[in-house]
């Protein structure tokens, strides 16, 4: 076996680009086997092919040219059909056998007429072309040219679909570190198409939206979330045409049907045609920073009508004691008769009523500054008397089962506060009448073996719903819509906590009536260091 050529320098020019200088495969040089035992004939068509500038590798025998076979690359093998041990055919069969040689040109040649039959059989076991002796040269030269030229090209289009595929994994990997990188966000960020369909999203949108990523890739964004839009949405599209982005507050359902607000960039991503392909949007949840706003707003509300009111009955405190010793003198002059003194009696015993509700208003924004004895229950009266009138409107039935009169210390006001807030959601679970049973007892923890007072307030109202159990004593929670602030609840839960005190509840359902019970214990004996450092007054003091 010989190789023509093989010790000659082969030119090939270099040409670079992102992926960094590779050969140019249309300029390199292939192999050309030639098979044939006969010597002589060898010579001739290394003669004929020499031209051409390809390497010539030269066999005399089937079985040399599989060893040279499993060597080199090999473009087009020149075989002789009649040959001793492996003739051509055998050879083609073999070849064929083999993937690497699966699509390697052969072109057969022969001496002796070959049939019809013989040309199947041929063409069968891989030849892909016949020449007959005496060989034409230029004939030869030009079918070898063309298979070498077709491999070349072959070897050129492998080469770039490697390129190719390479780049596709380079930017798959890209694509999929900026996925990861989408998935660390902790907002919710989704792309859709023009037609509204979700193509991505990420796990922040499913954190805040509850929707998992197959649950809602392919169906309309807007639709499952069932967006409401500050502005008409024809608006907000031709915003995203003319400007590329918009931006503001929407309001938007998650799965669980919980309605939040969320604060939406979106951006127009144009294709390479020019044409709008993609909306990225990306969402924050205000939800609980907006109410948190608004909750403020309304302590700020509520604290100037405090002080509002304190300050008006002061003002009228005076005035009301001149009018009750007006009364009192009236009341004792000789000059009425029976019916006028009991006229006067009725009037100054209302006089004695306002006069008590303004000292007990007074007495909501006038704190002491330390610790004092304090009757539970004259607290739950006093704010009785303050809810007098909303429980005869709503017909509320009331119970009072008082089975101690023992006091701690601390501070009346805040106390007030959290019975207030207590009875007055208890009143107000009942808008069509009710039970509302209150009890002050002694309480014995068994595990710390201390005494305290147990309060519980009681009522036959709506009941509380399993899914709002858990968020009750939260900030900003509330049932209540636009009534409540969703503080009352957290803020009484803190106070109690300062005196190492509790306050739980429970409802449920006897005889197919909701009932709720929340019970408040305090214990007598208490720190006064505690009380004392964490003592923040919450209230206008007048």
């Amino acid at each position: 076996m010989s190789i023509r050529g093989s010790n000659q320098s082969v030119s090939r020019s270099v040409r670079s680009d992102a992926n960094g200088p590779h050969e140019n495969v249309s300029d390199e040089k292939v192999n050309i086997l030639l098979v044939d035992d006969q010597p002589a004939k060898l010579l001739s068509y290394e003669a004929i092919l020499g031209g051409l500038g390809e390497n010539l590798i030269k066999c005399s025998s089937g079985t040399e040219a599989l060893e040279c076979l499993l060597k080199n690359n090999v473009a087009v093998v020149l075989t002789d059909v009649s040959m001793p041990g492996i003739d051509g055919f055998e050879l083609a069969d073999m070849m064929r056998q083999h993937p690497r040689f699966q699509t390697t040109a052969i072109i057969f040649i022969s001496a002796i007429h070959l049939s019809d039959l013989d040309r199947i059989k041929g063409y069968e076991r891989g030849a892909v072309d016949y020449i007959s002796v005496p060989v034409v040269p230029e004939l030869l030269r030009a079918k070898v040219s063309l298979f070498a030229e077709l491999h070349r090209k072959r070897r050129e289009l492998e080469k770039l679909n490697q390129e190719l595929e390479q780049r596709v994994a380079d930017r798959t990997e890209q694509l999929s570190e900026r996925a990861d990188l989408l998935d660390l966000a902790t907002d919710a960020i989704m792309v859709r198409d023009m037609n509204g369909v979700v193509r991505f999203w990420n796990s922040g949108a499913e954190t805040l939206y509850g929707w998992k990523r197959e649950e809602i890739v392919g169906r309309k964004l807007h639709e499952m979330l069932a967006t409401k839009f500050p502005v008409s949405l024809d608006k907000i599209e031709s915003t995203l045409y003319e400007t590329g982005r918009w931006e503001g507050n929407i309001v938007q359902l998650t799965r669980y049907g919980e309605e939040i607000t969320v604060s939406c960039r979106k951006a127009l991503k144009v294709g390479r045609s020019g044409l709008p392909e993609n909306i990225l949007e990306i969402s924050r949840d205000m939800t609980a920073s907006l109410r948190a706003e608004e909750a403020l707003r309304t302590a700020e509300k509520l604290a100037a009508m405090g002080r509002v009111a304190g300050i008006i009955a002061h003002e009228i405190n005076n005035p009301l004691e001149a009018i009750h010793n007006i009364f009192h003198l009236i009341r004792h002059h000789p000059s009425l008769d029976s019916e006028a003194m009991d006229y006067a009696r009725m009037a100054e015993q209302e006089l004695a009523r306002v006069s008590h509700i303004v000292r007990q208003t007074l007495s909501f924004y006038r704190e002491s500054q330390q610790p004092v004895s304090v009757s539970i229950s004259e607290v739950v009266d006093n704010v009785l008397e303050l809810q007098l009138r909303n429980i005869q409107i709503q017909n509320v039935i009331l119970e009072k089962r008082y089975l101690t009169d023992a006091t701690i210390q601390g501070f009346p006001g805040e106390l007030r506060q959290v019975f207030m807030n207590l009875i007055a959601n208890a009143i107000q679970a009942m808008p069509d009448g009710g039970k509302l049973r209150i009890t002050v007892r002694e309480h014995v923890d068994p595990g710390h073996l201390s005494n305290g007072i147990s309060v519980s307030v009681c009522d036959t109202g709506s009941g509380i719903k399993a899914e709002h159990a858990r968020h009750l004593f939260e900030p900003f929670f509330t049932t209540k819509a636009a009534k409540g602030t969703g503080l009352g609840l957290w803020i009484s839960k803190g106070i109690i906590q300062k005196y190492d005190g509790s306050i739980q509840f429970r409802s449920v359902t006897r005889l197919a009536k909701p009932v709720t019970c929340f019970r408040v214990t305090i214990p007598v004996q208490m720190s006064p260091n505690r009380l004392g450092t964490e003592m923040t007054r919450t209230m206008s003091r007048v």
